[in-house]
């Protein structure tokens, strides 16, 4: 097995937000100046647009994109949010039924490798053409070119996970921790010094049965203690990994298994440290913003594991009037609209231009600890999975399977490894998916060691 060094272009987007590290977020001081309301888009689609979507899935994000995000655009659009294993069903099963449909596709870009992998993708560089002087980040740009020539989609929005902590959390951090360069060690000294003081169990995790727990283990745990998410799933430094996190478990909230969003049980001071993703951490920061703080995710033994979640927008190849669902990509990618879904959603920009200004208060918090995530010289950069499409669930649930036998049941890991991985190396084996990263391999499928 050949392994190769990570490409640098991925410790990439996120570091954009750099620049909003600087203005660290202080409730006393002045607001930042919002961009003027007024926005008239000039586009003018044929028919109604029918976008299909794995993005903006939990009921009050879907509300905003309906009501806000799209309501300058001057046709109708049928915002149909739902979760990866139906998109590839979706797609066929409405051109089956009406060939003129107008069907736009906004999914993550391992789901969009899946469908260009499977034919089901029309080249968009006349679309991105016609896109003016947008000025999309030279990485994302990259990305899209799943054939390393060809454009396949337009980059639509980014995101990561990042820790939060309510203030009250703050007195008790380990002498000497720093919420920067914060250790997994130290993660679990400070849930332990607050039970210890006060009785409480004051972290919160979204394992529930909407949560991205799953994501937590795949792009933040896994990577930080053995710098992969698949190929070392079973190796000695996975279990001890698992046998830390069953230690930390003890100090965890055990509503954590049925939150969905941390959001809530934060404002409610049901937990005072918590992990989620950013889009869900938005509206405690938008209620209460001086009460919060956001940090980098802890950094393990191998480096600092962190996810980049990156959405963009494509259209089927068999969309005979593929110029229509261009129209709102134009639309969705215009610098005003990528600034309101910023606001609306806490979804990050993916045009250069973006997030300058204009940006809510409560939101440079997120942004900024987003950044230093990325640009950490310790990184571990890791992707969503990539080429599993409708098995996509099958993978993430042998992760918190992985999780509820080691840490809930109290199973031996060794075994509970090495049954897992067997099943995680049968999926990878049905679907020929190559490896992402963090993990780089040249062999076709994936090869768990």
């Amino acid at each position: 097995m050949k392994k190769g060094p990570v490409p640098k272009l991925l410790i990439w987007p996120l570091v954009f937000f750099l620049a909003l590290s600087c203005a660290k977020s202080d409730s006393q001081g002045p607001q930042v100046p919002a961009r003027p309301t007024t926005f008239a888009f000039q586009g003018k689609p044929t028919a109604g647009i029918t976008f299909l979507s794995t993005q903006m899935n939990p009921v009050e994000e879907a509300g905003r994109m309906r009501n806000a995000i799209l309501k300058d655009f001057p046709g109708k659009v049928d915002f149909r949010p739902n979760d990866n294993s139906f998109l590839f069903r979706q797609v066929n099963t409405m051109l089956q039924g009406d060939p003129t449909a107008s069907i736009l596709v906004g999914a993550l870009h391992g789901d969009l490798v899946k469908l260009y992998e499977e034919g089901a993708l029309r080249p968009l560089n006349d679309v991105y053409a016609g896109l003016g002087a947008r000025s999309f980040l030279d990485s994302l740009m990259k990305l899209s070119r799943l054939d390393g020539k060809d454009i396949y989609y337009i980059p639509w929005m980014q995101a990561s996970f990042v820790m939060v902590a309510n203030k009250k959390a703050l007195p008790y951090l380990p002498r000497g921790a720093d919420l920067n360069e914060l250790s997994y060690d130290q993660l679990e000294q400070w849930a332990k010094d607050i039970f210890d003081r006060t009785g409480m169990k004051a972290f919160g995790f979204p394992a529930g049965e909407k949560g991205l727990m799953h994501r937590f283990f795949q792009g933040y745990l896994y990577p930080s203690y053995t710098a992969s998410t698949l190929l070392k799933f079973r190796s000695p430094d996975a279990k001890a990994m698992w046998g830390y996190f069953k230690g930390l478990w003890r100090y965890v909230n055990p509503s954590s298994l049925v939150y969905s969003t941390m959001a809530e049980p934060l404002l409610t001071d049901d937990v005072w440290i918590a992990w989620d993703h950013t889009a869900r951490l938005v509206k405690a920061f938008e209620q209460r913003p001086s009460d919060f703080v956001a940090f980098p995710a802890p950094i393990g033994p191998k480096g600092r594991g962190f996810m980049s979640v990156v959405s963009g927008l494509g259209i089927p190849k068999n969309v005979v009037d593929a110029g229509n669902p261009a129209v709102l990509i134009d639309y969705l990618t215009r610098p005003e609209i990528q600034d309101r879904t910023l606001s609306e959603t806490g979804f990050f920009p993916v045009v250069a231009s973006g997030a300058k200004d204009g940006v809510p208060l409560y939101l440079q918090e997120l942004s900024a600890a987003v950044g230093r995530q990325a640009a950490s010289p310790d990184a571990v950069p890791t992707l969503v999975p990539i080429g599993l499409g409708e098995r996509g669930d099958d993978y993430n649930s042998l992760f918190m399977l992985t999780f509820s036998q080691i840490v809930l049941e109290g199973r031996d890991a060794s075994a509970v490894l090495n049954s897992n991985a067997a099943l995680l190396q049968k999926l990878m084996d049905e679907e020929n998916a190559k490896c992402w990263l963090p993990d780089v391999s040249e062999e076709r499928p994936c090869k768990i060691e």
